[in-house]
């Protein structure tokens, strides 16, 4: 195998040796498999395929500067998973499976894990879906659970530095009481017109308004959104928001630094008045705003001078990525050390 260039890794599929399977058939779970194939053979009729019935999860594993490998709050994203399972009337995945899975396929490809320093991290991404055959529209009556991993460099190809976000109006990413506060396909297929669009205009993402009223922050392309003003971490909430676990750990990391939290509806026009903004999730950790323009009325939103990152979201971002690479003490317990 050539020497994997690390520090010039994308944010994409990258094959590796090992991926683990399991199926769900006669109402129960059967056993981890180890496969090499990066296929899965399917039946047509497959309800994934025709219905939708698919939920996937993020996450990440790091080698820190001990050289240990730890994976970033996987019974958090286990029971993200479960409850995507449920929305789609898909069995859940028993959570001692669902961890033996994730660390059994990280194991089984140490050395894609990239080394302390070199700005990458190991992408863990599980899949479940319904393999099962249906015409009518209903659940299907067998499932595939599997996991595969791969090397992956920053989401947004500028790291941790400011990026250029476009406030989108004519597109929705998930309906009022739909699908939107879990982590299915149907709403990244809903992003992908509007995001490229997006990109063609010379933006790192999209940020969605609610649905309902057009009026309030709802998702940014692909990241939970948050802004900072007077000493206080604020996040929308909304229905229509998937839960983002970083963002999750961002406001406890918050509040223990003597931040006030508040998670609520936020106005368009509050925009004004963030001294900083930024987009989190697993893909991007923390990625700061330093623009955001509103593409209907062409009103721009400035943040970031010099093209700095903001004060507090740099000490978030870098106690955050502390605890992950063991830097930092792990004192809520969120890493899971494999070796």
């Amino acid at each position: 195998m050539n020497p994997i260039n690390w520090k010039c890794l994308p944010f994409g599929y990258f094959k590796t040796d090992f991926n683990i399977r399991c199926l769900y058939k006669d109402g129960k779970w059967g056993q981890l498999e180890v496969s090499e194939s990066e296929y899965i053979h399917m039946h047509m009729a497959a309800t994934c395929l025709h219905y939708g019935q698919e939920a996937f999860e993020g996450m990440k594993a790091f080698t820190g500067a001990d050289d240990k490998i730890r994976i970033f709050r996987l019974e958090e994203n286990g029971k993200r998973m479960n409850r995507s399972a449920d929305g789609l009337m898909m069995p859940e995945v028993p959570a001692d499976l669902f961890r033996e899975a994730v660390i059994k396929v990280v194991n089984l490809n140490l050395k894609y894990v990239p080394p302390y320093g070199e700005g990458a991290s190991l992408y863990i991404r599980p899949l479940l879906i319904g393999t099962g055959a249906q015409v009518g529209v209903k659940p299907a009556q067998e499932y595939t659970f599997l996991v595969f991993v791969g090397p992956v460099g920053p989401y947004f190809r500028e790291g941790f530095k400011p990026v250029k976000m476009q406030i989108v109006r004519d597109y929705d990413r998930a309906a009022p009481l739909g699908t939107g506060n879990i982590k299915v396909g149907g709403n990244y297929a809903a992003s992908l017109r509007p995001g490229s669009r997006a990109h063609e205009e010379g933006f790192a993402s999209v940020i969605f308004l609610d649905a309902k009223e057009k009026k309030y922050i709802d998702e940014a392309g692909p990241a939970n959104f948050f802004g900072i003003k007077n000493n206080t971490y604020i996040t929308p909430e909304s229905i229509t928001i998937l839960p983002s676990i970083t963002n999750m750990a961002l406001r406890e990391l918050a509040k223990e630094s003597g931040m006030k939290v508040e998670q609520r509806h936020v106005p368009v026009e509050e925009l004004e008045t963030f001294e900083e903004a930024g987009a989190c999730g697993t893909a991007a950790v923390i990625s700061p705003i330093g623009q955001i323009v509103d593409r209907e009325t062409g009103k721009v939103y400035q943040y970031c001078k010099d093209g700095v990152a903001g004060p507090i979201s740099t000490r978030l971002y870098n106690k955050l990525k502390g605890i992950q690479e063991g830097l930092e003490p792990d004192t809520h317990g969120w890493n899971t050390i494999i070796n």
